[in-house]
């Protein structure tokens, strides 16, 4: 149907529904939404996503949850996604005037094309919400009437219920359970088939009392009070022809489906992938079960795995659960608890870890969203060889006395059936004859830092597959090559096609030939859970800063137990730590250019105050620099060169770091441009990203290449590498033009001068950091703010993932920074040359 019927029913300026144009949810399951609609005549509005739309019904008496109890719903127009998120009140006179509210939502899945079932007039769905949930049909009726009518009905499930919706609304109304049930508790969903014997549902038991789980893993030998947030950074295995031998090796199935990262904090469950997707709001089963552990602070590391009909872990059938176009069981399978109640087990044996694992879900009874990956002590041979007959993968290899320890180790071994591996697609050859979408697909991995080319695939596709990811490389197309190509391939070079290097796939192959080329590869999936900095076995450059901390040479930091971030716990000694850790990617920002720092010598908590001008008690490794004044008169600023600077910094108190936008060695002529965006009150987020985007557009129409990075506080920065020449009264005016024009374009979204009275609900497009002795804060740089956030930077595909402009705190930032293998800002090198253009 699509929007415009939605558009013609409304004027947008007098309702606050959003409009035709809103871009709406950025997850990858469909979402549902129930809103309750107090127009003219009471109603629940029932929508589904399907087609990039909000397919909806009007039910004038709301879902009822009794087995087979039809009710009307009326089909009205499709509503944008971004509806989903809308309550309030439509004002008199507008249509659909009246309170709205919403009553429930969450993810759904049909089997197949949910657009070809509503064709036909029937849908057969479920739904994952925290009042609604399991089987429901949608059923389109013969009656004539000015609008298609449909039953909207309840599947017989442990969800059905003697309730309608009706029921739910009342304070402490709690979620359905069996038809005869009226207690208000929700009854646990039947227990899946087992995925093979080396997993278990948790086991009911009745217990006499709480256990203190705080005291159960302090008992653990290592175990220690966590510092920081429970979220770590995953550990990976290293792959291995055959597992190994002996009894100090556990030995569990490799998992079909996508790594699933789980903390709690306060008692609220987050969900993420390995790559850092928020996951949360798209697995509302999961998220419960956690919940129903009844811990206020834990992290637990699994997978998340799709059970087909017969009882067995699915990638494909997990693939279209994902996409909606299955129904298959979700589960997560936990098999690593880094964190509990407040303590770090990350030092701790893992067999003793897994051990509390186990009865921690075996003592809580846990719904059957919740496996327990078993293990096997020794045997691995014989281990690996019935993962085959159980039509597994192959097996991951742990050692038992082995510490949870972030990012690739030998600790953990994963020895697959097949050899295949994960590669990052650089490009693609065009299809010939009547094959669609791309021939072939160009592979590289990652080797010493750099991306080296390992050769083609071109079978293992279906139809869907080709459209689908020609459709996804499509905008990544590049002119340069992405990567050189061996002189001995065997096809047209000229003929290839080259994308950024972003998209990930795992391939099967039979080997590698003497050129270093797979041999026989085939398409296996694509893994959208991982990175393409994640792809290849070469150590990230910062993992040379991080061993520095440990050089003897390297002078100490007095008072290094000093908190300097009270809420975090976060130390000086740490801060230090942390610049030592990141300074290969800090440094290319910094070293040579005057600074302006933010000393907060006693922690945020205490005075703290910007300083610009050298002095002698920084140190031998904070080198002056002299800047001419506006009088005429000279002053000496701060410059770092390396390391020790940074931390002759710290020493002195100093948290975050703000260099000019030139170097030193030729300080009047600019070499970059900032345009800082700082949303005014009531500016949601996605608003912001959305402007940054538009400044990146807008600069792009001129021929300029631009990045971007969050800045720790409420904003981002889109920043502009120029060639010097321009002095800085030509930046400035240029920045400011540029910031005037996008404000007049759009006054309802952005404004471009600093007076405060006009910024609230629009983005103040700052370019008053573009003119000379103005500084912004460098990346990588902490920020003097609670939870010690970094301002870091970003590819511009990574930034509709974040959450605010200090989504980095400081270990998550320091894991990032350990994790990369190559610069998010990739392409400033060749942008540094780019001219200012002439704005007039």
């Amino acid at each position: 149907m699509g929007l415009q019927e939605y558009a013609r029913k409304r004027r947008f300026g007098d309702t606050p529904e959003p409009d035709d144009g809103a871009v709406g949810k950025t997850g990858q399951r469909p979402i549902f939404v129930v809103q309750l609609h107090h127009a003219r005549a009471r109603h629940y509005d029932f929508r589904l996503e399907a087609d990039g739309v909000l397919k909806s019904w009007a039910v004038p008496k709301g879902p009822s949850l009794r087995v087979g109890e039809k009710r009307l719903a009326v089909e009205v127009e499709d509503h944008p996604l971004d509806y989903a998120d809308f309550a309030g009140d439509i004002p008199a006179g507008n249509y659909g005037a009246g309170h709205v509210q919403i009553f429930d939502h969450g993810v759904w899945a049909c089997d197949g094309d949910p657009l070809e079932g509503l064709a036909k007039g029937k849908l057969d769905f479920v739904l994952e919400g925290e009042k609604l949930r399991g089987g429901w049909k949608l059923i389109r009726t013969a009656k004539r009437a000015s609008k298609p009518q449909w039953l909207l009905l309840k599947r017989d499930d442990a969800y059905a219920a003697d309730l309608e919706a009706d029921d739910l609304l009342a304070d402490g109304a709690g979620a359905p359970v069996r038809a005869g049930k009226k207690s208000g508790r929700q009854a646990s969903p039947p227990r899946p088939a087992q995925p093979g014997s080396a997993a278990k549902a948790s086991r009911p038991r009745k217990t006499k009392g709480r256990v203190d789980w705080k005291a159960r893993a302090r008992s653990l030998e290592g175990a220690k009070p966590l510092k920081g947030g429970t979220e770590i950074a995953p550990q990976l295995a290293t792959l291995q022809a055959a597992p190994p031998g002996g009894d100090d090796w556990l030995h569990e199935l490799k998992w079909d489906g996508y790594r699933l990262l789980a903390t709690i904090d306060d008692g609220r469950v987050r969900l993420r992938s390995r790559n850092g997707l928020d996951w949360t709001g798209e697995h509302p089963v999961i998220v419960d079960a956690l919940e129903r552990l009844g811990l206020d602070s834990a992290s637990l590391d699994g997978e998340l795995i799709a059970l087909d009909a017969k009882g067995n872990d699915s990638f494909s059938t997990l693939q279209h659960t994902l996409k909606g176009t299955a129904r298959g069981d979700l589960r997560y399978v936990v098999f690593d608890l880094p964190t509990l109640a407040g303590i770090d087990l990350t030092a701790t044996r893992l067999d003793e870890r897994k051990g509390l694992l186990a009865e921690l879900l075996d003592t809580a009874g846990t719904p059957g969203a919740l496996l327990y990956s078993e293990h096997v002590t020794g045997h691995g041979a014989e281990v690996f060889a019935a993962s085959r007959t159980q039509g597994m993968e192959g097996i991951i290899s742990k050692a038992a006395d082995a510490r949870y320890t972030p990012g690739r180790s030998h600790s953990w071994l994963k020895i697959k059936h097949a050899q295949g591996d994960e590669f990052v697609v650089v490009g693609f050859m065009p299809p010939q004859r009547s094959r669609i979408g791309f021939a072939s697909l160009l592979l590289a991995t990652r080797r010493e830092g750099e991306l080296v080319y390992v050769g083609r695939v071109g079978t293992g596709f279906d139809d869907a597959t080709l459209r689908g990811l020609a459709a996804r490389l499509k905008p990544m197309v590049r002119k340069q090559p992405t990567v050189p190509l061996p002189a001995h391939v065997a096809f047209p070079v000229g003929n290839a096609v080259w994308v950024k290097p972003e998209i990930v796939v795992e391939v099967a192959f039979r080997g590698w030939g003497k050129e270093g080329l797979l041999r026989q590869a085939s398409y296996q999936r694509l893994r959208e859970d991982k990175s393409a900095d994640e792809v290849g076995s070469a150590a990230p450059a910062s993992a040379r800063s991080q061993n520095k901390k440990e050089d003897p040479k390297m002078a100490a930091i007095s008072s290094p137990d000093r908190v300097v971030y009270p809420d975090a716990g976060i130390t000086k000694q740490e801060v230090a730590d942390y610049y030592t850790a990141i300074a290969d990617w800090l440094l290319p920002e910094v070293a040579g250019r005057p600074l302006s720092l933010l000393r907060c010598p006693d922690g945020i908590a205490g005075e703290c105050f910007f300083q610009k001008h050298h002095a002698e008690a920084f140190g031998d490794s904070v080198h002056a620099i002299s800047v001419r004044a506006k009088d005429g008169g000279k002053s000496n600023y701060m410059v770092v060169r390396d390391v020790e600077g940074l931390r002759g910094l710290v020493q002195m108190g100093t948290l975050e770091l703000h260099p000019w936008g030139a170097r030193g060695d030729d300080l009047e002529h600019p070499d970059r441009l900032v345009f800082d965006l700082d949303p005014g009150d009531g500016v949601a987020w996605k608003a912001v990203v959305a402007a940054a985007r538009d400044v990146r557009d807008r600069l792009e129409e001129l021929g300029m290449q631009s990045f971007v990075r969050l800045t720790g506080g409420k904003g981002i920065h889109v920043v502009v590498p120029i060639a010097p020449g321009p002095s800085w009264t030509q930046a400035k005016t240029f920045c400011e033009g540029f910031a005037d024009a996008m404000a007049s374009s759009a006054p309802e979204r952005y404004v471009a001068t600093a007076s405060k009275a006009l910024r609230d609900g629009v983005v103040f497009i700052d370019w008053l950091r573009n003119s000379r002795g103005a500084t912004s804060v460098a990346s990588w740089s902490l920020r003097a703010r609670p939870g010690a956030p970094a301002a870091v930077p970003l590819r511009w595909s990574e930034l509709g993932r974040t959450a605010s402009g200090a989504d980095y705190p400081l270990a998550r930032a320091l894991r990032r920074a350990s994790s990369l293998g190559s610069d998010p800002w990739e392409g400033w090198s060749d942008a540094v040359e780019q001219s200012l253009v002439d704005w007039s």
